[in-house]
């Protein structure tokens, strides 16, 4: 296990890593950039080989998107196919329009990344540390999780046409300009198609932990701003550095004094810093979560379509079906859980500056109740990411979408059945 770690991270050494702010950074986007980096997307990386190597990716990924759009305009003749093209097809054009965006906005993402690296953010204590960890083997823990469900797809994907009837079936409906049916042209056709393919369906699940690391990131600067203003008063007292003070007195310690404003000052701009993160990344991403929201729905349906007419005909057809089917549920999951956990964590900041123990005596000093109020009105807005301005992402919206795409689920069903 070592040794394949160790080729892993030469494979891998991205100029992403050596860019990086810190150490906070690579706890949440270290995975990100070397999985960025191996499937040609990197953004950084700018020597020759590697924008050789990433162009001629891309340039596979093109042909092979152009290749199924052809398909699907020239030879889908039953509901059935034109179901099978959708579902290839919707979530690469959703992928491509996110990228583009986080392509054109990347110095901002690059940013947002580097955004715990700042001089607010509190992690002087082991239990924000420990919530900087919890949250980052969160991350990694799904995206883990994400990428298995993704190859074990894939794998599936790649064996079902060669264990069904058909002498010369391809894994995906597209159309190509010359006869493959031949046993050489064939084999060709199928590795290229394979690679092609591979690299077009990390294109998406790269794009999707991107997404993740990037909400986790903002949800971990919420839960540790948190406990850094309920332990305001703790940490003010143990900078006193073993100075004993009788807690209703704080308020009289010029030192102590000095120091808790100072602290109380960090959060203030600290809790300004996170809201200005949140909000630039839901102006940009409004747009691209809007597609995803409506191209989730009708990968939802349209795939538990493929699945339950492919049930009685081919196991494994219908396997692969199930299995891109959960991927894209648990996709869409994420996102709209982790957009949750903001609004959540966010609105507690308010619930912490109010427990910060103000009535301790320190409410009499000049600037701490205008600076908690500030905290507090700031909190009381509801902060949401939201598609498209109309939607927001939670899971009140997941458990909706699921809904109407079972509803017409339904109905696609209830018309196969007449025909």
């Amino acid at each position: 296990m070592t040794i394949l770690n160790s080729i892993w991270k030469k494979l891998t050494h991205t100029k992403a890593l050596e860019k990086s702010s810190g150490e906070l950074e690579m706890a949440f986007f270290e995975t990100v950039y070397r999985v960025s980096y191996i499937t040609g997307i990197s953004s950084v990386d700018n020597d020759i080989p590697y924008l050789v190597y990433g162009s001629t990716i891309k340039l596979l990924i093109l042909l092979l998107v152009f290749s199924e759009i052809w398909y699907a305009f020239t030879l889908t003749t039953s509901l059935d196919e034109i179901a099978a093209s959708i579902n290839t097809t919707l979530i690469q054009f959703i992928t491509v329009y996110r990228y583009w965006t986080m392509l054109y906005h990347r110095e901002v993402f690059r940013r947002l990344a580097s955004s715990m690296e700042s001089p607010y953010f509190d992690t002087s204590t082991q239990k924000r540390k420990l919530l900087i960890e919890y949250w980052a083997k969160k991350n990694e823990g799904y995206l883990r999780l994400l990428l298995f469900l993704g190859n074990s797809t894939l794998a599936v994907w790649f064996v079902y046409p060669l264990l069904d009837d058909l002498e010369y079936n391809l894994f995906i409906a597209i159309r190509l300009p010359y006869d493959f049916c031949s046993p050489f042209l064939y084999a060709v056709t199928y590795i290229i198609g394979v690679t092609a393919f591979m690299y077009m369906s990390h294109f998406v699940m790269v794009n999707d932990i991107i997404m993740q690391a990037h909400l986790l990131h903002l949800v971990c600067q919420f839960a540790v701003l948190n406990d850094s203003l309920l332990n305001i008063v703790f940490d003010s007292e143990r900078d006193l550095k073993g100075k004993c003070i009788d807690r209703n007195k704080l308020h009289e310690n010029d030192e102590f004094v000095k120091i808790y404003l100072k602290r109380l000052r960090n959060m203030v701009h600290q809790h300004q810093n996170i809201l200005g993160h949140v909000r630039e990344l839901r102006n940009m991403l409004s747009g691209p979560m809007l597609g995803q929201l409506a191209g989730s729905g009708t990968l939802i349906c349209f795939i538990g379509y493929e699945a339950a007419t492919a049930a009685a005909e081919n196991v494994t057809k219908c396997l692969m079906s199930l299995l891109f089917l959960s991927y894209n549920l648990f996709e869409f999951y994420i996102i709209c859980r982790w957009g949750e956990e903001i609004t959540v964590q966010s609105d507690r900041v308010g619930e912490s500056a109010y427990c910060s123990g103000w009535e301790s005596g320190m409410s009499v000093v000049p600037g701490v109740k205008s600076s908690l109020f500030l905290i507090v009105a700031r909190a009381n807005k509801p902060l949401m990411l939201t598609a498209g301005g109309m939607y927001n992402l939670s899971l009140m919206s997941y458990t909706s979408l699921v809904k109407a795409s079972y509803s017409a689920l339904t109905l696609l069903l209830r018309l196969k059945s007449t025909e």
